[in-house]
């Protein structure tokens, strides 16, 4: 994990230019663009109560935007041991997670974040069972550490990058 926030976000401003994407994405409902997980970085005492770093998941889309999701150490440590590929001796909650869904034939077709309210970001995973499309809530961080085991596109509504940085 970084230790410095500078080196993700480097010169970048707000303000800078939004650049062309280099290839046209098929918009989806919510008009959805599909992001990459960056990784998981920490950053000084975000909070300034001193509890120490605070850690985050950033997710980035074809024309550089970035969302950076707070979360706890303990989905930190979920996503970026599926990010680097490692197998632990036991399976944890997301592996389990994503087992079941093999077992019941179940996929999962997509994870999107759908909405930023109140400083609290929202996600579903959207699963198909049976030829029956489900969408389930879900903490972000929870549905970025499924969609990593299971390889499924991860989604960001448009809505939501406007949240996070109202300049662009």
């Amino acid at each position: 994990m970084s230790e410095d926030f500078k080196d993700i976000f480097g010169d970048w401003e707000p303000s800078d230019d939004i650049p062309p994407e280099d290839v046209p994405s098929t918009d989806r409902p919510l008009n959805e663009k599909e992001v990459r997980v960056v990784g998981v970085f920490q950053h000084g005492d975000a909070s300034g109560s001193g509890a120490g770093p605070q850690t985050f998941v950033l997710l980035q889309d074809r024309q550089e935007r970035k969302v950076p999701i707070w979360i706890g150490r303990f989905e930190a440590f979920a996503i970026q041991t599926a990010l680097q590929g490692e197998q632990l001796d036991r399976p944890m909650t997301h592996d389990l997670i994503r087992t079941i869904l093999d077992r019941l034939g179940a996929t999962l077709d997509s994870v999107i974040i759908d909405d930023l309210w109140q400083e609290t970001f929202y996600a579903k995973l959207c699963v198909t069972l049976a030829g029956e499309h489900h969408d389930i809530d879900c903490r972000p961080s929870d549905a970025i550490a499924i969609a990593v085991r299971t390889k499924s596109p991860i989604f960001v509504a448009e809505a939501v990058f406007e949240s996070v940085d109202p300049q662009r």
